[in-house]
């Protein structure tokens, strides 16, 4: 996948995927004139267990873990949670038992397992600048090494190759702009350039037997071209350059190195499983389905595959074997899912969120005759019985689109409720049920909450993922107008009392249909907006640029200079009437903290009432803990205060 633009989902372990855009904060946390936006902390007020909640607080000390995957062997599960207060990597037994807290610091961004199963190497920031060095620590947690330290560069790390003495990256190391791909040798500390790259490549699956990487090059957010690059000779081969741009992603290759699995939406809407033959040079389309697959796994000494199915954001997992046969679906609840597989043993592991719940863990087979929970997760005295599963819905557009949404609705309701409409960032990610605090604690409000996919979501066809490229940019922003319209008729919504919220592209979107549609919504909360195109997109972070040439147009052009001069957010500013809250992390290197910064004096020079949380310790997220409880309950307060006080 091109760079995952992580959405804030309001919530606690989402998240964020989203669009954002990086440059140096030209105004610093001391430089802000307005001290009362710089959060402190307050004491929890979480009342008591199995009341409804008194505040947000409780919903937040809820948790379960993220990125969770199994060693190669089977045995162990290493994970992410946030018990802490941070993001810190654990392991647990297969078998059960207690978990153990690996890492101690700052907090982590991903992990990969090492293929002997006994270390794994993890990335860390400082404040969320996006800028990870790379460390190997041992599963005991006795021993631990800095393989690449701190930089200004952005890295994405790459593969293992088979026997574990190296991986691959990408950096902007160079110039800072253009991802290179590196070759790391772990046992002599030596990194080399492989590829020297043009915006953005990245390295995959290593080809067994040979030099030979995968390697994508971004081709707008929603597409890439693919590339076999010898490392010794740094020569590029094409395998596939289509005519019309598609996805690729989840590449494993056979043992003898001759077969590349992979998923695409070649020559097709929804995404499809594949095989290319090297030696014949010939493709086959192997599995698909009215959705879109994702989670694609060769497992179990390469015998079966493993993949799941998306149906509205709904996960449902299947194998066959890898000559095709045995195809099964494996039972498991309802929910979001994310898979990993053993080489050793026919274990699978499988992290699910769901609306009434943080992520668990199960563990089955590939014949999915037992699955059992193995990571439960917290539910901090909330009773999910009480909590609201979404129902889809599908509605038409203005110009005929059809668009669609998640929609939660108070249990028991007596009269016409609230709107909060929430606005995923990406533009191309997807609006899925998985446990998001705030929306279960504002439905628990007698507020109902619209999880849009507005047109440039992905999820639903190569076709509609592109339908708010370039010139169509301010049609995604009428979408949300449309939903009020198709929502008035809807008895059990009071669509005249609605807020809209959204978090990086959803920030955006928030801070533009506030200024082009004045009078749809009551109110207005953007986090990590942009507020200005043609200094967003001038200054976007290195992996950003790969793609906004083809989502948004290369700003370096005049026409689109033109363009994003007249349809950015901050020459509507002026025309919002309705109360606001910004929330930006002066760190944030996808987003300048101005972006907001600009939006807030704008407001506050007009005379509109305006909360502003400026974090100066985070940067595109909100990642620590006291900091997610000053966001949420300043946000939940706000929502409240301008949804439900006239009722």
């Amino acid at each position: 996948m091109t760079l995952l633009r992580q959405r804030i989902i309001i919530g606690l372990c989402a998240s964020l995927f989203l669009a954002g855009h990086s440059a140096a904060s030209d105004t610093s946390a001391s430089d802000w004139p307005y001290p009362q936006d710089t959060p402190g902390s307050s004491a929890l007020n979480i009342g008591l267990a199995g009341e409804q909640p008194v505040d947000i607080s409780r919903f937040l000390l809820s948790r379960g873990v993220s990125q969770a995957a199994i060693n190669p062997q089977g045995t162990q599960l290493a994970f992410i949670s946030t018990a802490t207060g941070e993001r810190q990597l654990w392991v647990q037994s297969v078998q059960g038992g207690q978990a153990t807290q690996l890492t101690f610091g700052n907090g982590i961004s991903f992990f990969r397992w090492h293929p002997d199963g006994s270390q794994l190497i993890y990335g860390a920031d400082n404040d969320g600048n996006e800028r990870e060095a790379f460390y190997s620590i041992r599963t005991n947690g006795l021993s631990e090494s800095l393989l690449l330290s701190h930089s200004n560069a952005f890295r994405r790390f790459g593969e293992f190759n088979h026997d574990g003495t190296r991986f691959t990256y990408a950096s902007t190391e160079r110039n800072g702009r253009d991802f290179d791909i590196y070759e790391h040798n772990i046992n002599t500390g030596k990194s080399t350039m492989v590829y020297q790259a043009d915006f953005g490549f990245f390295p995959h699956a290593w080809q067994p037997n040979s030099s030979n990487v995968v390697v994508t090059e971004t081709r707008g957010e929603d597409a890439q071209d693919v590339f076999l690059l010898d490392i010794h000779t740094s020569t590029l081969t094409p395998l596939y350059t289509p005519a019309v741009a598609a996805a690729f992603s989840n590449f494993h290759w056979s043992s003898d190195g001759k077969t590349l699995y992979f998923l695409s939406n070649l020559d097709r809407e929804m995404t499809a499983l594949y095989e290319y033959n090297t030696e014949s040079e010939t493709t086959r389309l192997r599995h698909q389905s009215e959705f879109d697959l994702d989670n694609l796994l060769v497992c179990h000494n390469q015998s079966s595959l493993v993949w799941t199915e998306n149906n509205q954001g709904f996960d449902t997992l299947y194998t066959s074997r890898l000559n095709g046969s045995g195809l099964r679906k494996i039972a498991l609840p309802d929910g979001v899912y994310q898979v990993s597989c053993a080489n050793s043993s026919d274990v699978v592991a499988v992290e699910i969120s769901s609306p009434t719940s943080p992520a668990n863990v199960f563990v089955t087979n590939l014949t999915g005759e037992r699955a059992r929970l193995l990571v439960s997760a917290t539910m901090a005295g909330i009773d999910s019985e009480q909590l609201i599963t979404p129902q889809a819905i599908e509605f038409p557009a203005r110009d005929g689109i059809t668009l669609h949404g998640l929609l939660y609705l108070p249990k028991g309701m007596l009269n016409k409720v609230p709107l909060v409409v929430d606005v995923h960032g990406g533009p191309t990610a997807q609006a899925k049920p998985s446990w998001q605090p705030l929306t279960q604690y504002l439905v628990g409000k007698g507020i109902a909450v619209l999880d849009i996919n507005v047109r440039g979501s992905t999820g639903f066809g190569k076709t509609y993922a592109r339908l708010d490229n370039q010139e169509k940019r301010l049609h995604s922003v009428r979408d949300l107008v449309d939903a009020l319209a198709y929502l008035k008729g809807d008895p059990r919504i009071d669509v005249e009392n609605s807020a809209v919220m959204g978090g990086s592209y959803g920030g955006y979107m928030v801070n533009a249909v506030m200024g082009l549609y004045p009078d749809a919504f009551k109110a207005g909360a953007s986090f990590v907006g942009v507020s200005d195109w043609v200094r967003a997109l001038e200054e976007a972070s290195p992996g950003l640029k790969a793609s906004d040439r083809i989502e948004y147009g290369d700003i370096r052009e005049p026409k689109w200079q033109a363009f994003y001069a007249e349809n950015s957010p901050i020459n509507t500013v002026h025309r919002i009437q309705a109360p606001m809250f910004f929330e930006h992390g002066v760190n944030d290197p996808r987003d300048p903290v101005t972006e907001s910064d600009r939006m807030v004096k704008v407001l506050r020079d007009k005379g509109l009432p305006v909360t502003y949380l400026r974090f100066p310790d985070e940067g595109h997220s909100v990642s620590k803990l006291e900091n997610r409880v000053t966001f949420y309950r300043a946000l939940a307060e706000f929502l409240e205060r301008h949804l439900t006080a006239q009722q």
